[in-house]
């Protein structure tokens, strides 16, 4: 199978991201200032090649809390902004939504569209979530290509990826539309990777800053399914997408998982526990942390393999380069069979001889951040997850602290007398 493996594997990732352009008219700035093949995260800024005329509203469903947060944004989307504004169709048969009256003067100007039949390709400029992290996730998995920008409000109960609070929002989405999205302070240039002159720091300072959350681009191919075969179906829209992480696991099997592991064709090893984590840097901070990854900054090109419940006390979580091609597969000697699902989703059996083939997307997902990329992922950090919080060691008062000292000199002396008398 590694002639498979080869003949397939046409590009590798050494960079952040080779794709600029995010929907029909976003795109990454161009930045002439760039010394370094190794590019600073704080470049990456999102410019429009023309006023955006459409945005894709998600809102969290079951949620009687996003109801009127949601009738504001669309009517001043459709009344202020005069953008076409579209929604899943289910959101349309919400109780709460039709018995409200304030949605129905503008009801019937939404477009709507349905998960899995249209596409939505080339039809959205700009995606608003409403909601939390899940989101943001089902805003990835309808756009097997190229993303449009994404600006992630939170009104979930964690909100590690939606950086962005409802209150004031007319202002945040016209300075993101409008390209008049301030940072707060000029950027560190002492410790980047790129020169920014005075002229050209303000050329780009108006411009919202992306994180680009790199994806997983996943393909089950099942026993006995030739080359032509496998070539066709990667070409196709059969590829899962993953913004956060694909799971091998057990399933409903009383048994441990015997999975064989590949690299670029290379058996690396047997995962024998649980099940096996294949996360971005993304999904660093979800499943895989729990199972005791290390926390990735989302810029960074990377991929993620962590062991669940290893039958192993040395079997670590590793980082590999995010150009390389994984394999997973049932091993021959397992005593079942093992399931995949995709951000928790479209979960499927597997079986000896089938593999799971896992690499970079070259689509990530552009995340717009509400100040920048470093302050917005470690104020996550600390927010949502706590990390490193706890109470504070008291300093020593300076005089107390010799008192202490002295009176524990003249202890010892005393104890060392009695000890040589």
């Amino acid at each position: 199978m590694s002639c498979i493996i080869n003949r397939m594997r046409t590009r590798s990732l050494n960079a952040p991201s080779p794709i600029y352009q995010f929907g029909p008219c976003g795109r990454i700035m161009k930045n002439s200032t760039v010394v370094m093949t190794i590019q600073d995260p704080a470049s990456q800024r999102l410019t429009w090649n023309k006023p955006p005329i459409s945005v894709l509203v998600i809102k969290k469903i079951h949620d009687s809390l996003v109801i009127q947060p949601f009738i504001d944004l669309v009517r001043w989307l459709i009344w202020e902004k005069k953008m076409s504004v579209y929604v899943e169709s289910a959101v349309m048969d919400d109780p709460q939504l039709k018995t409200n009256q304030l949605f129905q003067p503008f009801k019937d100007k939404l477009c709507t569209f349905r998960e899995g039949m249209d596409d939505l390709t080339d039809k959205v400029d700009f995606i608003i979530c409403l909601g939390g992290d899940g989101t943001l996730l089902y805003a990835s998995s309808l756009f097997q290509q190229s993303v449009p920008p994404v600006m992630a409000f939170h009104m979930g109960s964690l909100g590690f990826l939606t950086p962005f609070e409802f209150d004031n929002f007319q202002d945040q989405v016209s300075n993101v539309l409008e390209g008049n999205h301030l940072p707060h302070c000029l950027p560190n240039t002492a410790h980047t990777l790129v020169i920014l002159t005075h002229e050209s720091y303000y050329t780009t300072s108006g411009h919202a800053a992306l994180t680009l959350r790199s994806r997983l681009r996943c393909l089950i191919v099942r026993k006995n399914e030739t080359i032509s075969a496998i070539e066709k179906l990667s070409k196709q829209n059969t590829c899962h997408l993953v913004l956060n992480e694909v799971v091998v696991d057990r399933g409903p099997s009383p048994y441990l998982s015997n999975i064989d592991l590949y690299i670029d064709g290379k058996h690396i090893t047997t995962v024998q526990g649980d099940g096996l984590i294949v996360s971005t840097p993304t999904g660093s901070t979800a499943y895989a942390v729990a199972a005791g990854a290390a926390m990735v900054h989302p810029s960074v090109p990377a991929i993620m393999v962590t062991p669940i419940c290893p039958h192993s006390l040395s079997f670590r979580p590793i980082v590999v380069p995010a150009g390389v091609e994984l394999k997973i597969c049932v091993s021959p000697d397992s005593r079942n069979s093992a399931w995949v699902s995709f951000d928790g989703r479209n979960r499927q059996e597997i079986q000896l001889g089938d593999s799971l083939r896992v690499t970079t997307s070259i689509f990530p997902v552009p995340s717009i951040c509400a100040e920048d990329q470093i302050s917005d992922w470690f104020d996550s950090l600390a927010e949502c997850l706590h990390w490193n919080v706890r109470r504070k060691q008291r300093q020593f008062d300076e005089y107390s602290d010799l008192l202490h000292s002295s009176s524990n000199d003249s202890l010892d002396k005393q104890h060392f007398d009695g000890i040589e008398s």
